[in-house]
C-alpha cells in the first residue's frame, strides 16, 4: 500500500469524509482525493503529522516505515564506548603492562586530537582518544626529570576529552576527564594548565546542569588571571578572556543582561590586547570570538534583533584556520535568531552553511537539532532542503 492508501483505510475506520478530514487538516478535498488515489504525493512533513493526529494514528502507520522526530536523542560518536572503557578501566592503578610513549609522541597525539576537534571532526578525534588517553594514564605516577611536561602533557590529553565529551552530550564523562586534567595540572604547577582544565570542569557542570557552581568557578578563575594577563603571556590572556566569555553566556542564561554584557566587555577588554584572533592554549580567544559570543549571549537573552546586529561586525574568516565549530556557531546563532523571526527559509539557509562548515556540529548540538525539529513542525510547504537536513542530522528517522 502506498501512503495515500494507508490514509484512506484509516479515515474510512474513522468514519470520515474527504472533505472533513481535508478540512481539518487545511486541505482541499481535491487535494486528498489525489493523494489516496497515488497521483500526489504528502510532500509536507507538518501536513502528514497533522493527519496523523487527526487520524489517531502514529506517522510510520501512514508510511509504512518507522518514523520519528527525535531532536532530543542525542546521537552517539563511534569510539564513546572505547573512551568510557578507557575512563573506567583505571589499567595504571593495577599495575597493567603499558607502552610508554615517549613526551613528543604524547605531545604531538594531543596536539592532532585537538586540531580535529576544532576542526569539528568528532569522529576522527574520538578515534583517536582511546589509545592516547591509556598512554596518558599511564604515565600518571611519573616522577622523572620530564615530569612536569609530561603532566602538561597529559593535561592536554584529558582537557581535549573533556571537550569532545562535553560537545557530544556526556557530560559525566566529561566531568571525569575534566577532573583528571586539573589533577594532571596540579603536579604540573602551571597557571595556564589549571584554568585550561578549570574551563573543562564549568563546561562539564553546564552540561550536568550545574550552573551555579560553573559561574562560580568560571568567574572566579578569570578574576585571578587578570593580574597576569599581559601581553607578554598571551595563553594567560586567552585563558581569562575565554572564562569571562562563558561567565557571560552563563549570565545570558539566566537573563541577568547587565552582567553579561559586563563580562563581555572584559572579554574585549582581553581581546584588544591580543588585538588579533589567536587560538593560545587552544581557546581561539580574539576579538571576532568575542563578537561571536556577543551574538550567542543575545541568543541566550531572547534578543534575536542583538544577534542579527552582533553578526553584521564579524568576519568568519578572521578566525584562524581550522576553527571550524566557532565558524559554524555564528551560523547557528544566525538561525536561531532569523526563526525567531519567522524567517525560516532564512533559518534553513543559515542550517545548511553551518553543516557545510561543519557537518558534526549540526548534528551534535542540541541548540542545532531542537531548530531543526522546530521548523520542520511549523513548516507549511515543501522543504525539501530541510527535510534532507534532518535527515542527515538524525533529527528525522
Amino acid at each position: 500500500m502506498h501512503v495515500g492508501e494507508r490514509i484512506a483505510a484509516h479515515r474510512k475506520r474513522r468514519g470520515m469524509s474527504q472533505e472533513a478530514l481535508a478540512g481539518l487538516v487545511g486541505m482541499s478535498r481535491t487535494w486528498l482525493s489525489q493523494v489516496e488515489r497515488g497521483l500526489r504525493e504528502v510532500d509536507r512533513l507538518s501536513t502528514l503529522t497533522d493527519l496523523a493526529s487527526v487520524l489517531r494514528v502514529e506517522v510510520n502507520e501512514l508510511i509504512g516505515k518507522d518514523w520519528k522526530l527525535a531532536p532530543d536523542v542525542a546521537p552517539q560518536v563511534r569510539a564513546l564506548d572505547a573512551i568510557r572503557s578507557q575512563l573506567a578501566g583505571y589499567a595504571h592503578l593495577l599495575g597493567a603492562d603499558a607502552d610508554l610513549w615517549p613526551l613528543p609522541q604524547l605531545r604531538s597525539a594531543a596536539v592532532l586530537v585537538n586540531r580535529e576537534y576544532q576542526a569539528a571532526n568528532y569522529a576522527s578525534a574520538s578515534a583517536m582518544l582511546p589509545d592516547v588517553l591509556g598512554a596518558a594514564d599511564a604515565l600518571d605516577a611519573f616522577s622523572g626529570d620530564d615530569s612536569r611536561e609530561l603532566h602538561l602533557a597529559r593535561c592536554m590529553v584529558y582537557t581535549v576529552t573533556a571537550k569532545l565529551l562535553t560537545k557530544v552530550g556526556e557530560s559525566q564523562l566529561a566531568w571525569l576527564s575534566a577532573d583528571r586534567a586539573a589533577r594532571a595540572a596540579m603536579s604540573a604547577d602551571s597557571t595556564s594548565a589549571k584554568a585550561m582544565a578549570a574551563y573543562q570542569v564549568v563546561t562539564a557542570l553546564l552540561k550536568g546542569q550545574q550552573n551555579d557552581n560553573a559561574e562560580r568557578l568560571a568567574v572566579g578563575t578569570a578574576e585571578s588571571l587578570m593580574g597576569r594577563a599581559t601581553s607578554d603571556r598571551p595563553d594567560i590572556v586567552s585563558l581569562a578572556g575565554a572564562h569571562w566569555l562563558i561567565g557571560s553566556v552563563i549570565a545570558g542564561r539566566r537573563a541577568d543582561r547587565a552582567t553579561a554584557l559586563q563580562r563581555l566587555d572584559q572579554a574585549e577588554g582581553l581581546s584588544g590586547v591580543l588585538a588579533q584572533d589567536a587560538n593560545h592554549a587552544w581557546t581561539a580567544f580574539g576579538p571576532t570570538n568575542t563578537l561571536i559570543h556577543r551574538a550567542s549571549v543575545n541568543a541566550e537573552l531572547g534578543n534575536h534583533r542583538g544577534v542579527l546586529e552582533a553578526a553584521t561586525l564579524i568576519d568568519p574568516d578572521a578566525l584562524p584556520g581550522g576553527l571550524n565549530g566557532r565558524r559554524s556557531r555564528l551560523h547557528l546563532n544566525l538561525a536561531w535568531a532569523q526563526s525567531q523571526a519567522r524567517h525560516d527559509l532564512e533559518a534553513t539557509m543559515h542550517l545548511l552553511q553551518a553543516e557545510r562548515v561543519a557537518p558534526e556540529v549540526v548534528r551534535f548540538d542540541g541548540v542545532a537539532r531542537e531548530l531543526i525539529r522546530g521548523l520542520l513542525k511549523r513548516s507549511r510547504r515543501p522543504a525539501p532542503a530541510l527535510n534532507k537536513l534532518a535527515l542527515r542530522s538524525g533529527v528525522l528517522a
